[in-house]
């Protein structure tokens, strides 16, 4: 038998107190009644009706930790808050804000370096370089026709002058002293220099991280090494440790401008170097867990097969190390929360890399361990006492 209270939330006219309910309403109503007629603070029920989806009429009541602030509340905050706001797409999570303001490079990180080809126009004339091949005429001597390719060293023969330097130099430079130098032969050298094949370093480089034959195209993967840094062609080594990805891209435009124009270098990160937190202490499955994701202490004590019996929740100990290695510690309490007596816990810290959780004993059993150590496997294990009572003999007397 159920009965109801005076009024309907809604403000409808049922049976009043000591009536019974009438059989058509629904168990969701029944459920909806008996909840209003509780004092607020005692309302913690989730009724069936709060599970249909948004358009339910019953809101989620519980408790909103951004309102704690810096005082401690409990589940006398118990109110409406918004809870399911997707209803059966909670699964699917919200999109929440974004781990970090700015990634930063860190040592082991992969990254994918894709070298792209500008095609445009660069604002200083383009200077000859070792490889590139020019043909060199004359109107007056049709004998120095020729093509030609800059040698290692620089230069170029050519007949009667020999070697001439010509790597550094534009086109019109190269041509300008050519000319200057042929007047000691021809009134009139008339020398004309067409580059036939140049970009010679920009091609080199091109073929140096090639992979369109296999998979991938223009690109060359590196892994951020100890030392903080990235070794790619032509340019060693450069500085990647705490850079974020433009700042490093930027980093490395500008060392490959100094060396060949009409190259864009774009980093991607592929791969995050592993973060892992380490629990040990009174957990079922002490060990070494790799944080793929935004953990909190809690989140890592059930990573870790959930605390032992006997295991002192009130002092978890959190050892963590700084930017400069330095070892900071903290220590927190996360007993009231995992016994369901808090909702917002001061314990429930962000956990960071390499952070290390110990869950120490519990006073009793730290004392059952002192017992059986001195008394079980020490006195009582070098000198063995077998005593024996007979009580048919005690009842006799």
């Amino acid at each position: 038998m159920v009965y109801w209270p005076a009024t309907w939330k809604s403000g409808e006219r049922i049976a009043p107190t000591g009536v019974a309910a009438p059989a058509r309403l629904r168990h969701a109503d029944i459920d909806s009644a008996r909840v209003a007629s509780k004092p607020p603070e005692e309302r913690h029920d989730i009724l069936l009706c709060q599970a249909l989806g948004p358009a339910a009429p019953c809101d989620v009541r519980g408790v909103d930790c951004s309102t704690c602030r810096c005082s401690r509340r409990g589940w006398e905050a118990f109110r409406a808050i918004q809870w399911q706001a997707y209803a059966q797409g909670e699964y699917v999570g919200h999109a929440r804000l974004a781990h970090v303001p700015e990634y930063r490079l860190r040592v082991d990180d992969q990254l994918d370096v894709v070298y792209r080809l500008t095609r445009e126009e660069t604002p200083t004339p383009y200077r000859l370089n070792v490889g590139d091949e020019i043909q060199v005429e004359s109107f007056t001597d049709p004998e120095i026709n020729r093509s030609l390719l800059i040698q290692p060293d620089g230069t170029i023969t050519l007949r009667l002058l020999g070697q001439v330097h010509a790597t550094g130099l534009t086109v019109t430079q190269l041509r300008d002293s050519l000319d200057e130098k042929y007047r000691k032969y021809y009134k009139i050298p008339a020398i004309t220099v067409t580059p036939l094949k140049v970009n010679t370093k920009l091609e080199d480089l091109r073929a140096t991280v090639d992979r369109r034959q296999g998979f991938g195209g223009q690109s060359q993967l590196a892994r951020v090494t100890p030392e903080g840094t990235i070794s790619l062609p032509a340019i060693g080594s450069v500085q990647a440790q705490g850079l974020t990805l433009p700042e490093f891209q930027a980093e490395l435009n500008e060392c490959y401008r100094q060396i060949v124009e009409g190259m864009q270098v774009i980093p991607i990160l592929v791969q995050r170097a592993p973060r892992y937190v380490f629990v040990l202490g009174e957990v079922h499955n002490p060990g070494r867990f790799e944080l793929t994701g935004p953990t909190t202490a809690i989140q890592a004590i059930s990573m870790a097969g959930s605390w032992r019996v006997g295991a002192n929740l009130r002092q978890i100990v959190v050892f963590r190390r700084g930017d400069d290695w330095r070892l900071m510690a903290t220590m927190i309490d996360l007993q009231a929360a995992l016994f369901g007596n808090q909702p917002c816990p001061r314990g429930e810290i962000w956990i960071d890399d390499s952070d290390i959780i110990i869950v120490p004993k519990s006073p009793i059993l730290v004392a059952d361990d002192f017992i059986d150590l001195v008394f079980t496997r020490g006195i009582y294990g070098v000198f063995p006492l077998n005593t024996t009572i007979n009580f048919a003999r005690l009842s006799s007397l």
